[in-house]
Formats: C-alpha cells, structure tokens, sequence
C-alpha cells in the first residue's frame, strides 16, 4: 500500500483553477518533493492531503486514509510544517512544544524519543520566545512540533525558505533520519540540491502534472524552468573616490552581546554589493543601522553621504529598501502602490505620472496598472516591489532576501531587473541565501558571529579558501560559528 494516493484532484478559487485533474503516489518511507514555480498548486495540494482543505473533485489517501471522509485518522497520521512554520510567536520554545503535543492529545514526554535528535539541538533555549528565535533554530521547533505526535507521514511546504545554506542542509540531514525511521515524507522546494535529495519528484505547473521521475530527469526535461541560462554581467569599473556606502568600525551591542562586532567596508556607486551571513550572524542588526531604522553602539558610518548617527532621516528619503515581504499593500491596485509611495518619496505628480507609464511599459504590466495587487502572482508581486523601490532614483537600494523561495526563472528575471539598475548607477546592497545569486554579485563580505570574516569577488573568495564554488566558501565560513544562541 502507498502512503499518499491521490487521484484526479482539482480544485477552484472561483475563476482561478488551482489544481487540475491531479494524480500521484507516494510509497512507504519514500522521500518524495512537489516542486513547480509559484503558483503552481503545490500548498493547495498540501492542505488537501493534510485535510485542511476540500478538492472539489478526485480523491485523496494518505495511510490508506481517506482525507475528506477519514478527516480525524488522517491528522492522527500527519505531521505538516508549512512555509511560515506556524509557531506561535509569543510562546516560548516549550510552550509551543507542549501546545502542539496537546493538539494531539499526547505530551511532550511521550513523544520525546521521537524528536529527541532535532530538539535537543534547542532544548537549552527552551525559555525563549519563538519570535526571537533565528530561522534555522524556528526550523528546529517547527519540525520538533510537527513530530511530537509521533506521525507516519510529514508533509513540507518550501520548510527552508529563509534559512540560510548551512541550516538548510542540516534540516535535510534530519529528514534522511526520519526517512530511515520509516517516515515518508512529501516536501516542496525552490532550492535545486534539495530537490536532488527526494528519492522521485513531480512537477506542478498551473495546477497540472507535467511529469513525474527521478530529480535528474526532471530537471533535465524541463531544464529552461529549472536551470535557465546565467546572466551576463559586466562588472564595474574601478571607482577609488565614489562610494555610497562608507563603514568604520561599526559595533552594536544589546547588553554584553554584539551583535554587529567591529565591521569595517565600502561599497562603490553602481555596485552590486552581496551581504552574506549565516542566521543569526549579524546582517539584519547591521543592514538596520545602514538603513537609519537603528544606531551604532559605536564606529562610523556614512550612506549616500549622510551620517548613520545623526542623519538618519536623510538617509530614508535617499534610499530604497525591499524586505522578503515586498512592503506593497494587497488592497492597492498596482498604480495606486506606485502613486502612494511616490508621495512619500516627494516626487511631483506630473513626474509620477511619466515614470510610472515608462515601469509599467518595462515590466510589461501596462493592462495591469488597476489590478489590485493581492491578485498578482508572487513574481510579479517581487518585480512591482523593486520597481517602486527605485522608482524615485535613490543612490542605494537595499535588498533583504528579495527572491525567497521564488522559482528559479522568476529569480532570473528579477537579477535582469537588479543589473538594469546597476548599469543606471544605483548600488545595490543585497542579502540572499541563494548562493548561484552570490555569484551574481560584483562584490561579496561574508559574516560570521558579528564580523565579517570574508570580503572580495566571488572569483576571489572561491581561490582564496579553495573551494569550486560560493556555496562551498559559505558553508565552510559559516561552519566556524561559536555563536549558537543567536
């Protein structure tokens, strides 16, 4: 008997068809992914199979269970982790713990065998709210809750979106545990070399299946979806006496912990600058203060010519910033977006109204202008964002983990997007935990425990720490981290 039977599933938001006459199985102890772009179905069909949502037609079996008629065996049976890992944000580790081991009518001793491995890795921080966590250790408590009750099947929606490459890889050591428990596991996922640790994937696109095999051959046949052609990008010039981005020193300290511990760099006008670092490594506390949303302990700084320390709101009306979350508003249409943060950017209506015309002709969004934005596709949520992050010309535009848990062809989109606007002279200061996309960077630091322990070219970098590419030299960086609390 299969663990997961699914057969001629469809389901329909009104006019938006999300999953069309899917079909699939999944053996006992397979680990199995479902992977297309976004968009393509995949939580819709983890939420049916979790029985959080009724198909509108087919059917569904997971341990033998039917998942419309068989509702309470079949969650008895299922461990689900969804992308935002549904912790409770104001409950400490244990109490998050101890509450999903209620929703299941267990304890947390009773189950403790079970997720022994994974929670003792942040059982020490057991008193810890869940917002406060890093994202590797969020991931640790939510696959610690999913598994508390001790499930057969553990469904995954893209659990490592977010988290950084070392954490990522640990998650998938885990999983392989689990799989060797007998634990089958169906898992959603952007990132290629997780797709290359299920044992068989399907691919979704447009709420279809498209085909169904090994990881090789369907990256293989569908090759221009999953590993479209690099970009190329002509690097900067060498500029000595034009840098945006000026750091000396730079400490930020909450008590006796430093976060940001004594970083010094600069960065040049059209450059496209990589800020990489591990969870918990320092670069949010450090892009914050860069960003005048925070100031130093100590050291210097100065961005776009303004001062970190006193000129802070200079700094905002000068820069742009674009967080994973897009900052649009949903209940907006596109050109309503566009006009709004216009005007919070002090450009003149008749120079909104040029500009905005000449984004929508670019992004080829010109029928879309009185679409409410909570309608668009993900990709086109992320390149409306950046676009209205640049729109009023800034000399630096921040990127905080801009393509999280985006396709690979809407990633490449979106760096086609980034070099237009290096080539029109604005620097961008970008943090991401794809590591091809570091390779896209003119320049990259690498952080470690709150100090940068690595600076250059990708070219660089992978010569000096002799490693054949960017993901290796993070790993093997990262991997040096005393920091664990953080």
């Amino acid at each position: 008997m299969n663990a997961i039977e699914v057969k001629n599933i469809s389901k329909s938001y009104g006019k938006v068809q999300a999953l069309r006459d899917v079909s699939f199985s999944v053996g006992q102890g397979e680990v199995f992914g479902l992977i297309g772009p976004d968009g393509a179905g995949k939580t819709s069909m983890f939420r049916i199979l979790c029985s959080l949502l009724l198909p509108d037609a087919g059917t569904a079996a997971v341990d033998g269970h039917d998942v419309v008629k068989q509702m309470r065996e079949v969650r008895s049976r299922v461990g689900y982790m969804p992308g935002k890992f549904s912790l409770y944000q104001d409950l400490t580790i244990e109490e998050n713990l101890n509450f999903f081991a209620t929703l299941f009518g267990t304890t947390v001793d009773e189950g403790y065998d079970s997720i022994k491995a994974i929670y003792s890795q942040i059982e020490r921080f057991k008193d810890r709210k869940a917002g406060a966590l890093s994202g590797g250790m969020k991931q640790k408590l939510a696959l610690s809750c999913a598994l508390v009750h001790q499930p057969s099947v553990l469904f995954l929606d893209e659990p490592t979106t977010g988290v950084d490459p070392v954490s990522r890889k640990e998650l998938w050591e885990m999983l392989l545990l689990l799989k060797e428990r007998g634990i089958t596991i169906l898992a959603s996922t952007p990132y290629l070399d997780e797709v290359r640790c299920c044992e068989r994937v399907a691919f979704l696109d447009q709420g279809k299946v498209r085909g169904i095999g090994t990881p090789d051959d369907i990256l293989t046949q569908f090759a221009s979806i999953f590993n479209p052609s690099g970009i190329e990008h002509e690097k900067i010039a060498e500029v000595k006496e034009d840098n945006v981005i000026e750091v000396e020193h730079l400490v930020k300290a909450f008590g006796d912990f430093h976060a940001v511990d004594d970083i010094s760099f600069s960065v040049k006008r059209g450059e496209i600058f990589g800020f990489l670092g591990a969870n918990g490594a320092g670069k949010t506390t450090a892009m914050h203060m860069l960003t005048g949303l925070n100031q130093p302990t100590s050291g210097t700084g100065r961005v776009v010519g303004f001062d970190i320390r006193t000129e802070y709101e200079q700094i905002k009306k000068h820069i742009g910033y674009m967080s994973q979350r897009f900052s649009l508003y949903e209940d907006l249409t596109v050109a309503e977006n566009i006009r709004l943060f216009a005007g919070i950017y002090g450009m003149k209506p008749d120079e909104v109204k040029r500009k905005m015309d000449e984004v929508l002709r670019q992004l080829k969004f010109e029928d879309h202008r009185d679409d409410l934005v909570g309608s668009l596709p993900l990709g086109w949520k992320q390149k409306l964002a950046f676009s209205v992050s640049i729109f009023h010309d800034p000399g630096v535009v921040f990127l905080d983990e801009p393509t999280g848990g985006v396709d690979p062809a809407t990633r490449r989109q979106f760096w086609e997007l980034i070099y237009d606007a290096a080539h029109r002279g604005i620097t961008v200061f970008v943090t991401t935990h794809y590591m091809d996309e570091a390779e896209y960077c003119d320049r990259i630091s690498i952080m470690v425990d709150g100090k940068i322990s690595a600076l250059g070219t990708p070219d660089e970098l992978k010569q000096r720490f002799h490693q054949p590419d960017m993901d290796h030299v993070f790993t093997y960086l990262a991997r040096q981290a005393t920091r664990s609390s953080d």
